[in-house]
């Protein structure tokens, strides 16, 4: 790389000659100048515009100015020694010029070629002048500019001056002041300092004093710590909090660790109060589920039944448990620990309550299962448990019997009233501690301690929103501190807002804790209840029944204890209800269906139970519509034929009031009781319904045994003053539907399910009576040679019962229907109703086409009785085969018809008979060729005949003529014969 421009502003290149005619000591002096000046303004390449060899006329007017100046006047502006310098001193200068000095030696490259020539011609003398003239305009330029510059190194030099005189009159006046100072300040500054020093050490001894009392504070609070007194204690750590809330304590390091001991101080008392509370509202109870338990014991070894007697609490002991949780509650208050303590205590209770249940269960279980088993199961059907296992504690509470079973419910619900009834007691403790203590001597105590934790609380939040971390208690001693946090004064952060938002907190958790006890309760019931599901439908409704009421007394019970609707448990009772009821539906349709196959259609005996079964159903329907004097009326009526009247079996065995035992009737508790007796062997059989595949001709043959068994029967079944004759499928569909009555009345919630199970039932059972009687399907599945006219009056007079009775049933059944099903099911059931009376009048017109075919019959012999009537009269007054045949059937028609059907049956049915004998006989008998006197005799005497038969017929049939069941025969007959005659 080629050198850098010398200091000098000239060239490394040394012209030979001088052309300057100067002076030796003035070109020494202009060397001196160029020396400090020329080498700045020559270094710059950026100042001249005209190339390295070029001039500027500004230089020549500097250079000119500058002739006569001085070379002392540069003194000033004389660099530091050359020896001193090196070339880092000029590398930012260097990195300035570099782009223009690369430019500069290209240049000087290319002028480097170009002297090569010029010297190659000689032309080393033409460069010296060249440089002469570029000193020249130098000197111009220098002289052009050396007016300002010089006239500012002059006024410099004037302000040195000044600024050494103002230097010269500050130290006079620090020497002026420095006087002043010694003789009148000093004293006076003494004396402050002093009195600073007094002050400083007054300060010292309080501070002192305040180590110490707070050494004793420390101490005093371990003390109460250990020795429980939470009060006390409490009331040290709100001193200490509020110094270190307070700056007395700042810059003490002995101090440094106060805060957390204070805190740990806290929760040591905190944890004492919650220990203490949870022993008062939860463990003081343990004894209470021991006495249960053992009682319950007691009762399942002798195998006694009754109830547990309800836990109570008087006022004294209400006004006790108050008193001893009042100091804990407000202890709490004070740390703003009481919510979070709630949702301990709820957790504890919640595990409380399980436990006591899981105790109970596995102490009560052995007793409960060693008992004999009263079981209305065969093995079989009790050995459910899928899993096989029969030591597992799911067999176990499967292998009970369903009075074992309520005997285990019973004394889980006895100890969970009991759990409930504390944890009542509890809440409504601490709500009497929170909202109704006006005139008590601590209510003082409970609003300042409820302001402290609100703003302990609200303090702690703000603490943790800032620093992601809760502060364990802070409370603020001083009202004015209360009211905002980092100078927000808003309604949310007022003393009152916080104080109702801290009450309603600790409020909520306090409820929250008997909700989550009663919740855990149901979910244990509804856990027991599942594991027994596959079992509940199968039981009698009575057994059933016996869990059902149970269950809804505690569901009861722990709603009103809780103030909130167990949907889980309600749930689940509705489930196994639905499922009892769909059960019991079916294995019910299983034996109607086998009970109708079975059915010769041989009319039966009827016991009084099921007369008492219909008149329940009057009773029943009285109390719903409200008309009791129908009901003296029809008790009347039926007083010959039933010694009493009550209500169904099941209703009665249950206990329970209804309102059908409302009724001022004429029973009393002893015929109830013989009624109860009379029916209990027949239920053992009827257990077999239970059975859905037992249901065969044994089970049938053995419902006719226990029918014909009964104490006391009667030949017809009496509803509403008329008389019905039964066999045995109607009186067990009798039996069904009183035992649907029951599930409606006592399983109110399913009311619709059962309706529309009544409605399926009835359907069923007049299709299938259709199908085997009208249809003719007896004869083979019943193993009947024909269908007779008695079989027919008996399947009508079990129509007509049936459809005599669907009116009641539905006023009984549809006054628990909600009213949004009503018109669908209403629709339904009268819908049957119709079907049914259509299917009796089919069976009368089925009667009336069998008298009608039967007359065909005959008819069809009458021309060969008439051709013997032409031959001579033999004496024979005895009316021919055919008239003598005809009538005895209809007389033995009308003698089954008139003992089985209502007289207004037999009437209407015999009526059509009528017409239709008056009808074909007296056209078939126009027909005939009758000449001889002898023939005419034979038909006078078939006539008359015949209308004898009629005449007695029961026909409400009326005419204008005195002569009964007047007709077409009796006109043909005085055509023929004359008036006389007839």
């Amino acid at each position: 790389m080629d050198s850098l421009p010398s200091h000098s502003g000239r060239s490394h290149v040394d012209s030979p000659t001088t052309t300057t005619k100067t002076p030796p000591s003035y070109a020494k002096s202009i060397s001196d100048a160029g020396s400090q000046s020329l080498s700045s303004i020559l270094n710059n390449p950026n100042v001249g515009k005209s190339g390295v060899y070029g001039s500027d006329a500004s230089w020549v007017g500097w250079w000119s100015s500058s002739i006569a100046v001085s070379p002392l006047e540069f003194a000033p502006l004389i660099p530091k020694s050359t020896s001193e310098l090196n070339r880092s001193d000029f590398q930012t200068y260097l990195s300035s010029i570099s782009d223009s000095y690369h430019r500069f030696e290209d240049i000087r490259k290319h002028a480097s070629k170009e002297s090569v020539d010029v010297e190659n011609i000689g032309g080393q003398e033409k460069l010296s002048q060249y440089l002469d003239v570029v000193e020249l305009h130098l000197v111009k330029e220098i002289s052009l500019r050396s007016n300002s510059f010089f006239e500012a190194q002059g006024q410099l030099q004037d302000l040195n001056v000044k600024i050494v005189e103002g230097c010269s009159q500050i130290r006079e006046l620090k020497e002026t002041i420095r006087l002043l100072d010694t003789d009148l300040v000093d004293s006076a500054r003494q004396i402050q300092e002093l009195n600073a020093t007094r002050s400083n050490l007054l300060a010292l001894q309080q501070k002192l004093k305040l180590i110490l009392d707070v050494n004793q504070a420390l101490s005093t609070l371990k003390l109460l710590v250990a020795s429980g007194d939470c009060a006390g204690a409490l009331d040290v750590t709100d001193d200490l909090q509020h110094l270190l809330d307070g700056d007395e304590l700042t810059g003490l390091h002995c101090f440094r660790h106060l805060r957390d001991h204070v805190a740990a101080s806290i929760d040591s008392i905190n944890s004492i109060l919650s220990a203490e509370f949870m022993r008062a509202a939860i463990h003081d109870a343990g004894d209470t589920d021991v006495a249960i338990i053992s009682k319950a014991k007691a009762r399942a070894s002798i195998s006694l039944n009754g109830k547990d007697d309800e836990v109570t609490v008087d006022d004294e002991e209400t006004s006790n448990f108050r008193d001893h949780l009042l100091p804990l509650i407000i202890g709490l208050l004070r740390t703003a620990k009481l919510p979070s303590v709630l949702r301990i205590y709820r957790d504890t209770l919640t595990a409380d309550m399980k436990m006591a249940i899981k105790t109970a269960v596995a102490e009560l279980l052995p007793v409960l299962v060693a008992r004999p088993l009263e079981s209305d199961f065969s093995p079989g059907e009790r050995a459910v448990d899928a899993d096989g296992g029969g030591s597992s504690l799911a067999s176990k509470l499967r292998s009970l019997s369903s009075e074992s079973f309520v005997q285990l419910l019973g004394a889980i619900f006895t100890i969970v009233r009991a759990h409930l009834m504390r944890a009542a007691e509890v809440k409504k403790a601490i709500e009497w501690i929170m909202c109704n203590l006006d005139d008590h001597y601590a209510a003082d105590s409970v609003a300042a301690a409820i302001a402290i934790g609100a703003a302990a609380a609200e303090t702690a939040q703000d603490n943790h929103i800032q620093s992601g971390s809760l502060l364990p208690y802070s409370p603020l001693r001083s009202g004015a501190k209360i009211p905002s946090f980092q100078g927000k004064a808003t309604d949310a952060t007022s003393p009152s807002n916080m104080s109702k938002n801290f009450r309603a907190d600790v409020l909520r958790e306090n409820t929250e804790a008997v909700f989550a006890a009663c919740d855990a309760a149901h979910g244990r019931w509804a856990k027991l209840l599942g594991v027994r599901v596959l079992l509940h439908p199968r039981l009698r409704l009575q057994e059933f029944l016996s869990i059902y009421n149970i269950t809804q007394e505690f569901i009861t019970a722990t709603e009103k204890i809780g103030g909130r609707l167990g949907y889980s448990i309600r749930g689940t009772l509705q489930s196994q209800a639905k499922a009892f009821v769909d059960f019991q539906h079916e294995s019910r349709m299983t034996k109607i269906k086998a009970v109708l196959d079975q059915e010769t259609w041989v009319e039966v005996d009827v016991p009084d139970e099921f007369q008492a079964i219909v008149t329940s159903l009057v009773c029943s329907e009285a109390v719903v519509t409200g008309s009791t004097d129908d009901v003296q009326g029809n008790l009347m009526t039926n007083d010959n034929e039933v010694a009493t009247s009550n209500n169904s079996t099941l209703q009665a065995q249950s206990g329970q009031e209804s309102a059908q035992q409302q009724i001022d009737r004429t029973d009393s508790s002893e015929i109830l009781e013989q009624n109860m007796a009379q029916i209990q062997p027949t239920s053992s059989t009827e257990g077999n319904e239970r059975n859905k595949a037992d249901a065969s001709s044994s089970s049938v043959q053995s419902n006719n045994n226990n029918i014909e068994r009964g104490k006391s029967t009667s030949q017809t079944l009496i509803y509403g003053g008329v008389g019905y004759h039964m066999v045995n499928c109607g009186l067990i569909l009798l039996k069904m539907l009183s035992e649907y009555i029951d599930m409606n009345h006592f399983l109110p919630a399913l009311s619709s399910e059962v309706v529309h199970r009544v409605v399926e039932i009835l359907k069923f059972f007049n299709t299938r009576t259709c199908q085997l009687v009208l249809g003719a399907g007896a004869m083979q599945v019943s193993g009947l040679k024909s269908i007779t006219a008695k079989h027919l009056a008996l399947a009508s007079q079990v129509i007509s019962f049936t459809y005599a009775i669907i009116p009641a049933i539905r006023q009984i059944l549809f006054q628990k229907v909600p009213e949004t099903r009503k018109p669908l099911l209403l629709s339904e059931i009268d819908r049957v109703a119709q079907d049914y009376k259509v299917h009796r009048d089919e069976i009368h017109t089925k009667l009336i086409q069998i008298m009608r075919e039967r007359l065909l019959h005959h008819l069809r012999q009458l021309p060969q009785i008439v051709e013997t009537w032409n031959r001579p009269d033999d004496g024979d007054a005895q009316p021919s085969q055919f008239a003598r045949s005809l009538t005895k059937e209809v007389s033995y028609l009308q003698r089954i018809l008139s003992r089985t059907l209502h007289e207004v049956d037999v009437h209407a049915i015999f009526r059509q008979v009528v017409i239709i004998f008056h009808s074909i006989i007296s056209e078939s008998f126009s027909h005939l060729d009758i000449s001889t006197p002898q023939a005419k005799e034979r038909l006078y005497r078939e006539i008359k005949h015949i209308l004898a038969c009629i005449r007695s017929l029961p026909s409400d049939k009326s005419s204008d003529s005195a002569a009964p069941n007047w007709g077409q025969l009796d006109e043909f007959l005085e055509q023929r014969f004359g008036a006389d005659a007839g």
